[in-house]
């Protein structure tokens, strides 16, 4: 594999999966990984299985961001109960996180503004409160939460969370196979709107029916346009590989660099930093 491309990615990999089946590998191999922790991991795991895997992937120096929970949860719940079942899984990862030392954690933000009719405002109310809690927690361990595009159909009520919560440590984690399936807007727009905010992306394609994780170059979504506004803006988020299948990303790190995205940047510029 093209070991230029492996050490500047993130490869998206649950728990299981890692600590099972591919952690001799990741160390071998040198794979940083995006680790997602789901609800079945943080009820059948003890919490030495994750400070276990955490220290051998500090040991070996690999970059890790985590990938928190998301199946239900909801920041911005109309319920109360349903807040706080959501907020307790985040700061359960939150919790796990020392021992990864994370450069990010991806949340949901679970914007849906066909469930949410007419009750926008008191979503974003909901989610900007249910955030600002983490801020502090984020700080400590010097790792922002980045919220991630899922049904959103245009960036207008991410950017509106954003702008609320307005922390260094609360940015925004660019979806490409989301937005292949369930935008309106195009990625100009994306672009244009979250740019201030933009720590991350999740690479993978479709045909822009349905959420295939196949490698870039096997859908439909303009991975060359997109790379070109990002340079243009001198933008650098972390990049993470999400194909969810050993072949996909294979193919994936051998497809990536034809849509020009490496070396995107100059060196210097901060990932972390607040672009205008």
């Amino acid at each position: 594999m093209k070991r230029d491309v492996i050490a500047e990615i993130q490869v998206h990999m649950p728990f299981h999966f890692l600590r099972e089946k591919f952690l001799s590998t990741v160390l071998t191999e040198r794979i940083n990984p995006e680790v997602a922790i789901n609800h079945r991991h943080l009820e059948s795991y003890p919490r030495e299985a994750f400070r276990e895997v955490g220290r051998q992937l500090q040991e070996a120096g690999l970059r890790v961001t985590l990938h928190a929970p998301f199946l239900d949860l909801r920041p911005g719940a109309i319920d109360p109960k349903i807040r706080r079942v959501t907020a307790d899984r985040i700061a359960e990862v939150l919790d796990l996180a020392g021992y990864f030392r994370p450069s990010s954690v991806v949340c949901h933000a679970a914007f849906d503004e066909r469930y949410y009719l007419s009750g926008e405002e008191q979503w974003l109310h909901n989610s900007m409160e249910t955030f600002q809690a983490f801020l502090l927690r984020a700080e400590e361990l010097a790792c922002p939460i980045c919220i991630e595009n899922v049904y959103e159909t245009e960036p207008a009520m991410l950017r509106r969370l954003l702008d609320g919560v307005s922390s260094p440590f609360f940015r925004f984690c660019f979806d490409t196979g989301h937005f292949n399936v369930f935008s309106e807007a195009p990625v100009g727009s994306w672009i244009e709107v979250m740019s201030p905010y933009l720590g991350q992306l999740h690479i993978h394609d479709n045909q822009g029916i349905k959420d295939q994780h196949l490698p870039p170059g096997d859908g439909k979504f303009p991975f060359a346009d997109l790379f070109a506004m990002l340079r243009k803006r001198r933008l650098k988020p972390i990049i993470t590989l999400e194909t969810h299948s050993i072949e996909n990303f294979r193919k994936a790190v051998e497809q990536i660099d034809v849509f020009g995205w490496l070396p995107l940047y100059d060196e210097g510029v901060d990932p972390s930093a607040k672009q205008g």
